[in-house]
């Protein structure tokens, strides 16, 4: 016997905020190739292909957003909600990737130091930070309890960063004349990039992997389960996240009196979603019969 409570935390509609996003930034990206092949700078010209990853984050984040809205079908049978996750866990490698191209650049400027871009790029930079942080402000509401948007939130958090550091950098060189402080500030930004990006990537192979949610203690699940009135042992737990935003569980338990009715699996059920954040539960009830036992039963059976 089985029972399921109402998926209460569907994904968020974030589409009119990716809408903005996509428009500000694919109209950085276009300036920026503009006024680097009017100015012929390389560093613009660089700055624009880097931004165009930034796009190119949120496209598929937006993607990602409304697949896992879609209804379940005959071959699908959870909808498509898995791909939050697998866009999640794409975008966190992508974003340590590029910011390792950061700092093995920033490297090789610490090594030979040049003379930074003149005021036409510290300008664009100075725009770049605007909308990276406008875009970055639209994600931060969901950016805690969605790995998707929270990936979207880092990338354009990083960009604004790293805009940041453009700017001071070049208003340094401008004033001291030190060179090696453009490379210097990139290389603390990165490792501020890489330190908020270190947990998604986590997260994100963890859920990818069918791992318990951090935000999900299975231990004081099986505790509850098991002190549950009439139930004598609780087996073949497993807890996992169905997407970036809903955790689903599945348990049997042994209950020697037999089913107590749908009334205590819709309470149960409820009170998984209520303490623990649990949004899809499924409970098989056996009573136990040696003459039947359920071949799942060993903590080492899958």
């Amino acid at each position: 016997m089985s029972n399921h409570n109402d998926h209460s935390h569907e994904p968020a509609n974030y589409s009119l905020a990716f809408r903005i996003g996509l428009a500000l930034n694919s109209g950085l990206v276009i300036a920026e190739v503009i006024f680097g092949l009017l100015a012929h700078s390389l560093a613009l010209l660089a700055d624009a292909g880097h931004n165009l990853s930034d796009v190119l984050a949120l496209l598929l984040a937006w993607g990602a957003s409304e697949l896992s809205r879609r209804p379940p079908t005959l071959r699908y049978t959870y909808g498509l909600r898995r791909s939050s996750i697998l866009v999640a866990l794409l975008n966190a490698t992508v974003l340590l990737l590029a910011t390792g191209g950061i700092a093995w650049e920033a490297i090789q400027r610490l090594r030979e130091p040049g003379p930074v871009a003149g005021g036409a790029v510290i300008g664009v930079a100075a725009v770049a930070i605007a909308i990276n942080t406008a875009t970055a402000l639209m994600f931060m509401s969901g950016s805690k309890g969605d790995l998707n948007i929270r990936a979207a939130f880092l990338h354009m958090a990083g960009d604004a960063l790293v805009s940041v550091g453009v700017v001071i950098a070049g208003v340094v060189i401008l004033v001291t004349g030190w060179f090696w402080c453009d490379p210097a500030i990139s290389l603390i930004i990165v490792a501020a990039i890489v330190a908020g990006t270190w947990g998604l990537l986590r997260e994100s192979v963890n859920l990818a992997l069918d791992g318990v949610p951090v935000s999900v203690e299975p231990l004081a699940v099986r505790t509850y389960l098991a002190e549950l009135p009439g139930v004598a042992a609780v087996h073949d737990l497993h807890i996992w996240g169905m997407s970036t935003t809903e955790t689903a569980l599945t348990a049997h338990l042994v209950m020697p009196a037999g089913s107590p009715g749908d009334a205590f699996l819709a309470r149960v059920c409820q009170e998984l979603h209520d303490y623990f954040d649990i949004d899809h539960a499924t409970l098989q009830v056996e009573t136990g019969d040696p003459n039947y036992p359920c071949r799942l039963a060993s903590e080492h059976v899958v």
